[in-house]
């Protein structure tokens, strides 16, 4: 290892020091391998999901401040935000990870599918968004990075729901870029790809010969690891990144470049 190598190593491993964060959907998948990307580079994290589960995130990462709730209610989003100005002082990194997905066809998705899905990836990210971003102007600026899909630039079948869903999650980073860009607060979204968790076993009972058949179709041959996606999250929340605003980013092994 050279010294310019070592002494960029050790500014990456601390450059999240002084910094708090919030992440949702952080008991598992990309939320969880967030939490411990930003925790093992100095931020003090809040860690929010609807599992209860969450509650045991400190055990692995101590000093962590992890809380068991709905995004979906406004009270969790303002309790969330409100832990992190109590516990350490103010709120620098928002990153909107918790998600729900859904694929149906057009015409067998009810009223209460589309409301399900909306409120989750639409409703509790603005929530959330909100309270960070009043958080964040009175601090003087901060970052909001978003884990969007790639299906909020491409369409597939039967992601009606789903893909409305993020496409206003991209529209909204895009309209934070410009109300925030004056208030040094940035704003991003990962347009992800496939990603590998066992959150896919529990939503799909083909769900391996699901992920072998994107892995055909894309460029990298493969589907993403959470803790890939994780990086670029960290990456948009981190001063390296400090002229990129209102940008949907992608994450998808290329499949959207076929």
């Amino acid at each position: 290892m050279t010294p310019a190598t070592a002494s960029a190593e050790a500014s990456e491993s601390a450059e999240f020091a002084g910094k708090s964060a919030l992440v949702t959907g952080a008991a598992r998948g990309v939320g969880k391998e967030t939490v411990a990307l930003l925790y093992a580079r100095g931020a003090r994290v809040v860690a929010v999901d609807l599992r209860p589960d969450i509650t045991t995130l400190p055990d692995e990462f101590p000093g962590v401040l992890a809380m068991c709730g709905d995004i979906t209610q406004e009270e969790t989003a303002a309790r969330a935000v409100q832990s992190a100005l109590d516990t350490f002082g103010g709120l620098d990194i928002l990153v909107n990870n918790a998600g729900r997905t859904l694929n149906k066809p057009i015409t067998e998705t009810t009223a209460e599918d589309w409301d399900a899905v909306m409120a989750v990836n639409a409703r509790g990210a603005f929530f959330c968004t909100r309270e960070a971003f009043r958080a964040m102007k009175n601090r003087g600026g901060g970052a909001i990075v978003s884990t969007g899909s790639y299906t909020c630039t491409v369409a597939l079948p039967e992601g009606a729901a789903y893909s409305a869903s993020k496409g206003a999650l991209a529209q909204l980073t895009k309209v934070l870029a410009v109300e925030g860009g004056p208030l040094g607060i940035r704003a991003n979204i990962v347009a992800a790809g496939v990603i590998e968790t066992d959150f896919l076993d529990t939503i799909r009972s083909d769900s391996r010969a699901y992920l072998a058949s994107f892995a055909d179709v894309q460029p990298l041959g493969r589907v993403a690891q959470p803790e890939e996606i994780a990086e670029v999250l960290c990456f948009l929340a981190s001063p390296r990144s400090s002229f990129i605003t209102g940008a949907v980013v992608a994450a998808d092994g290329g499949f959207t470049a076929v």
